[in-house]
């Protein structure tokens, strides 16, 4: 009889992390930067994984800034790292925290800076050229990315970064124990912006259950208090209790999102987060692709191999393939 025992999927990809630390060592201290403030419960699952990262590997975050409040007459001693939070938003899709990002990286040549694991996606290549400008000038830029497509992009367009491909920090949540049992069979939770793909209605059409998304996940008063949290930070009097409280109520919606997922068997998902959480806490789930292939090209190298995992086949995106990036790096 083998003594031999199997890691689990989820294990490996938190492991995986860990190589965030050749470059951000332990005892480091950083800034992080562009955490979100915001009712996308995504993204906070992203912050509290990065957040528990730090925690676990002793990284001090000296200052914490979001889009609302970080400003470019900051004095960043020369010894604390710039840490950019992960994430979707990497191209010209969301234009403020892409801004937000390339000015930090003009503005702060001098230091190390980290871009933690993204998703790139770029409609107009034009715009891709731009950052790659920018990049390419910095001596000591580190950018993570969480897909092969986007590691592509990446590789060839920012030849003076150095670049890794890593699975997304929400992993390192894993495990989420909630010791509930399911009352509902299965929830639908399907985007309802732009990255939504065409199939989708057909799709939703064909499935029995519930339907959220994470704007309908929150009430109008708990995403009023969002608002205006988000309006306390941007005054330097209340800056401080404002970012004291975000921390405090976005684990309140985290803490919901769980709750809610507790109470379904099952999840079908074209969130890549409904489908992460959904790993994270053990629990079966479908993953359909969303409008480029981020879902897609995340399961495929990183979430395949969980066996509560699995992608919905009829869902293909409409992005375009890697090779049109590549070919523009000689333009760069």
């Amino acid at each position: 009889m083998s003594n031999v025992q199997t890691i689990h999927p989820m294990d490996e990809l938190k492991k995986r992390l860990e190589s965030i630390l050749d470059v951000i060592p332990s005892n480091s201290k950083i800034y992080y930067i562009d955490y979100p403030v915001h009712s996308n419960c995504g993204d906070l699952l992203i912050m509290k994984g990065t957040e528990t990262f730090f925690k676990d590997h002793r990284i001090h975050v000296t200052h914490r800034y979001s889009v609302y409040d970080f400003d470019y007459q900051i004095e960043i001693p020369r010894d604390q790292i710039i840490v950019l939070h992960g994430g979707g938003n990497f191209g010209d899709l969301y234009e403020a925290h892409q801004k937000l990002r390339e000015n930090i990286v003009q503005h702060y040549p001098n230091h190390k800076i980290v871009i933690l694991p993204q998703t790139i996606f770029y409609k107009d290549q034009s715009a891709l050229h731009r950052t790659a400008a920018i990049f390419n000038q910095h001596p000591d830029l580190h950018i993570y990315v969480r897909d092969e497509t986007s590691f592509q992009i990446a590789s060839h367009n920012f030849t003076n970064c150095q670049v890794a491909l890593i699975p997304d920090m929400a992993h390192q949540l894993w495990p989420i124990d909630v010791k509930h049992s399911p009352r509902k069979e299965k929830l639908n939770f399907f985007r309802t912006d732009i990255e939504q793909i065409s199939q989708q209605s057909l799709i939703s059409s064909e499935q029995r259950g519930d339907y959220l998304d994470w704007p309908t996940l929150y009430n109008r008063y708990e995403k009023k208090l969002i608002y205006y949290i988000s309006k306390g930070l941007k005054k330097r009097a209340s800056r401080a209790i404002s970012q004291f409280l975000w921390m405090k109520y976005s684990d309140y919606l985290v803490n919901k999102a769980i709750r809610c997922f507790a109470d379904y068997r099952m999840i079908h998902s074209s969130r890549l987060h409904g489908h992460i959480l959904s790993c994270l806490m053990a629990k079966p789930n479908v993953l359909i692709d969303n409008s480029y292939g981020k879902n897609s090209g995340y399961y495929s190298i990183w979430t395949h191999e969980v066996n509560t995992a699995n992608m919905d086949s009829s869902s293909k995106a409409s992005s375009p393939p890697a090779p049109n990036y590549m070919e523009t790096t000689a333009t760069v």
